[in-house]
C-alpha cells in the first residue's frame, strides 16, 4: 500500500485540501497496517500535508514496528503518539521520545516492553512532559517517583531486552 496514492477514509469533518491536493491536517493515522518500518516517513509527509512539519497527532497503533525509528525525533511538534499494539521490546526504545518538547501523550502497551519491571516509571522519566500514558493520567506521584527513580541510577541496567518466544 502506498499511503500517497491511497485515499483516506471518510470521516464526520470534511478533510480539507489545497490546490495541489495535499491535506491541511495535523493528524495522521497509520494504524493497522503491516508497517515493520519507518523509513521514508520524511519524504511521505511533504507529499500528504501542507504543513508536515507541524504534524501534531501520529496514530501507528497495531502495526509491526519492532523499534521507535529516530524519524519520529524530527516531528519536533509532536503532542500525541499512538505506538500500542506494536512489537517493540527494548525499553530503551522510549528514551528516543525525550526530545520532543511538547509530547504528552502517548500509549505503548501492548508492546512486549511492557513487561519489564519498572515500564511505567521508566517510561515517565525518559518522556518528562507526559499527561497521558497508556490512557492513563500521569500522576504528581508516578513523576516524583520517576525522577528519583531515574536518579537513581537505575536506567537501562535493570532493562533488558525482552526474549522473543
Amino acid at each position: 500500500m502506498d499511503v500517497v496514492s491511497e485515499e483516506p477514509n471518510m470521516s464526520v469533518r470534511p478533510l480539507r485540501r489545497n490546490s495541489e491536493g495535499k491535506f491541511s491536517s495535523r493528524s495522521l493515522r497509520l494504524n493497522n497496517n503491516i508497517i515493520s518500518d519507518l523509513q521514508g516517513l520524511t519524504d511521505t509527509l511533504p507529499a500528504l500535508f501542507t504543513e508536515p512539519k507541524r504534524l501534531a497527532w501520529l496514530d501507528l497503533s497495531f502495526n509491526d514496528l519492532s523499534h521507535i525509528h529516530p524519524v519520529l525525533t524530527e516531528l519536533t511538534e509532536l503532542r500525541v503518539l499512538y505506538l500500542h499494539g506494536n512489537s517493540v521490546s527494548n525499553l530503551s526504545e522510549v528514551d528516543k521520545l525525550g526530545t520532543l518538547p511538547f509530547l504528552h501523550t502517548v500509549t505503548l502497551h501492548g508492546n512486549a516492553m511492557e513487561t519489564v519491571q519498572g515500564y511505567r516509571g521508566y517510561v515517565i522519566s525518559a518522556v518528562p512532559h507526559l499527561k497521558m500514558m497508556d490512557f492513563s493520567a500521569v500522576t504528581k506521584q508516578e513523576r516524583v517517583m520517576a525522577s528519583i527513580w531515574h536518579r537513581g541510577g537505575r536506567g537501562l541496567k535493570s532493562t533488558k531486552k525482552i526474549k522473543e518466544d
